[in-house]
Formats: structure tokens, sequence, C-alpha cells
């Protein structure tokens, strides 16, 4: 028997599966791509500027802060809560980095820390406030956006703007630093190969435990395309200032916290509480614990993210984390996919999200379009993906899958 003769009845029973799931309701990424490839398409159209390598490389540049924010969100919303203060704990890091880094003169590293501490212990009293008094996460998050941008006001003094020196290397890391293109694509083939083994360590654990399992050829085919995908990208980024080294952080980032989810217990114990907190308390689950570590993650990567903004604009102000940053990560989580309702998404929809986002504004900007016609497109934009979210939740109650 051949090869082709055993693989056509693994391959047709996948497909069934796979329409099963979505008839289902389980779309998982397909409505934001889809989105992404009619929105790409129609700028592309208006302006065939917007999918230039230049341009994408500015796109990419542009999503690292937001979509480190929007990270913390995915996290915080899988528990069916909600961080509105991401923007002001931001702008607060932002804050403390400067201050420390240029008018103590503290090392750069120390700045760092405090400006990430900063975030991580608002979150641990959102956390504390919320485990300890049963306040709604709204209310809780609400007032501390008003309280931290109380305290980043504080920080910067009547200063209101300090410079970053461009010399230093938090700057050139959000600003000039690019992977040479011989090491872009060694770092492609290498997060190729790890997919294509923890695919083949999945399979493997699974087939042991009679369960329905990933074949070889179908491991090594969704290798070889992503493969193909990435180096595309990678070659045509290279044609102009290439792969920004701060990009590359934000999506290791991804990766890490999609691997946290994923493979831990405190992950699954994360998708858990989102589902339902009783059953997770029943099943001996800390709940408290994972509030509280999750409102304090949060923060922290909010905080991250301010770094990454300062650091990209090269100073920190009154305005740092304000205006629209709120409404970016919050709306670039649930585009990306994650569910309002809890317990559904991964990491990679902060990934998804922030390029529709970033795309939106690049493109409307290339068309010299008023902001107000950005908040609008992306308000639209976000309704639908809820929408999306709201009816793929119907199906899956109707079809019995939760």
């Amino acid at each position: 028997m051949t090869a082709d003769a055993v693989d056509r009845p693994a391959l047709r029973a996948r497909l069934e599966s796979f329409g099963t799931r979505v008839r289902g309701g389980d779309l998982g990424p397909l409505p934001v791509i889809a989105g992404l490839v009619v929105i790409w398409g129609v700028f592309q159209t208006l302006n065939p500027v917007f999918l230039s390598s230049t341009n994408l490389v500015n796109l990419t540049m542009q999503c690292a802060s937001i979509g480190t924010i929007a990270l913390g969100i995915v996290v915080v919303l899988l528990l069916g809560e909600i961080d509105l203060s991401v923007g002001s704990v931001s702008g607060l890091a932002a804050a403390v980095l400067a201050v420390g880094f240029v008018q103590a003169e503290w090392p750069l590293v120390l700045a760092l820390l405090a400006a990430v501490a900063a975030g991580t212990a608002v979150g641990l009293v959102y956390g504390l406030l919320y485990t300890r008094f049963g306040l709604p996460s709204f209310v809780i998050t609400l007032a501390g956006l008003l309280g931290v941008l109380g305290a980043q006001l504080w920080v910067l003094g009547e200063t209101g703007s300090i410079n970053l020196p461009f010399d230093s290397w938090i700057v050139q890391f959000a600003q000039q630093m690019f992977l040479p293109p011989l090491v872009a694509y060694a770092l492609v083939v290498a997060s190729v190969l790890a997919y294509g083994w923890s695919l083949r360590r999945r399979a493997v654990r699974r087939a042991a435990a009679n369960l329905d399992s990933q074949s070889l050829w179908e491991i090594v085919a969704r290798s070889g395309i992503l493969l193909v995908l990435l180096l595309g990208a990678t070659w045509y980024l290279n044609l102009s200032r290439g792969v920004g080294v701060m990009f590359v952080f934000f999506v290791a980032l991804v990766v890490v916290m999609h691997l946290l989810l994923s493979r831990t217990r405190w992950g699954r114990a994360v998708y858990a509480v989102g589902g339902s907190v009783e059953a997770a308390r029943r099943a001996g689950i800390r709940v408290e614990r994972i509030y509280l570590s999750v409102f304090a993650l949060c923060a922290t990567l909010a905080a991250v993210g301010g770094v990454l903004a300062a650091a990209r604009l090269a100073a920190a102000n009154q305005s740092s984390g304000t205006g629209d940053t709120n409404l970016n990560a919050i709306a670039a989580a649930v585009i990306g996919g994650v569910s309002l309702f809890g317990g559904r998404g991964t990491a990679f929809a902060a990934l998804l999200g922030v390029i529709v986002i970033q795309s939106i504004s690049s493109g409307l900007t290339l068309l010299n379009l008023d902001s107000s016609v950005r908040f609008v497109v992306t308000g639209v934009v976000l309704v639908l993906a809820v929408i999306v979210d709201s009816l793929s939740r119907r199906t899956r109650a109707a079809a019995g899958r939760g």
C-alpha cells in the first residue's frame, strides 16, 4: 500500500473534523485572518504604498508596545474580567523610567526594573481588592485608571516631559536595532523546527494514550507551510530595514505566554476559572491565587508596553499611556479572538489583533484621513468581532460544546 493511499483517509478525516468544529462554532483565528486579508486588500487598492516593505516594517515596529499591553488584556479576558487602567499603568512605567534614568541618574537596568515593578505593584493591589473585597474588576480598574494617572503626573512633576537619550541602548533597541538577514532566516528555521518538534511530541503522547493524533505527514506539511510563509515575510521585510528586534521581542513574549497558558498547570487553571469559577474551586484550584497572579501579570505587561512606547518615542510625558492606548489594547485582544465571556482564546490573539489595529491606523494615515475616521472604523471592527464571538458562543451552546 502506498503512502498516498494511507494519507488520503487521514486527510479526509482531518477535513471532516475541521468542518465539524467550524459548524459547531469553534472558528479559531479564521474570522480575524479573513478580516485582515480584506483590510489589507482594501488599503492596498486605495494606496499601493500600504503593502510596501518599508510600510510593513514600520507597521511591525508600531505593534510591539500596544501588542504587549494587549497580551496582558488577553489573560485577564480569559478569566472573564477586564482591566481598564492598562494605559495609565503603561504611562506610569514610562514616567518612572524617564525620571529614574534621566533625572535621578540611575543605571538603566535599575530604572527599567523600577518601571516594571511599579506595574506589578499596581496589579497586585487590584488582585487583593478583587479577592479580599469582591469588588468588580470594572470598578477597581476604572478607579485605578484615575489613581495611576495621578501617580504618573506626580512622578513627572512640573517638568511634564522628559526626553530619553538617543544613544541609550533602550532607545536604540526600539528604533534602530534590526536583525541581520542571515540571523533572521536562522531564527525562522529554528522556530519552525521547534514548532514541528512540539507537534510531533504531542502526537506521540496522544498516540500512546490511544487518542486521535496528527500523522507525521501532516506535521511536516504544517511545518513546511509555516516555514515558507515566515521565510517569505522575512525576505520581504529585509527589502527595507528588516525585522525589528523589538518586534521579535514582542513575538517572543506571545510565544512564552502561549506556552504558559497551554503547557502549564497555571495556564490550565486560568482556562478552568474562566470557564466556571465554581467548578474550578471544586476541582481544588486556588481561585484567589489565579486572580491575583493574572491581575499582576496584566499590569506587568502593561508596564513593559509602556517602557517600549517610551523608548520608541525617546520620551515620556503627561500624555504617555493616554489617548487611545486603552482602546487599542482592549480592542486588539477582542478582535484577535479572545471571548469576552471568558475561558476561550489564545495568546496569539494579541498578535493578530494588534496587526489588525495597526493596519487600520497605518492605512488611514496613508490616505490622509482624520483620526476621527480611524476611531469609527476601529469601533466598527470591534463590534463585528464581538458579534462573531457572541454568535459562535450561541452555536457552541446549541451544539452542546459549551
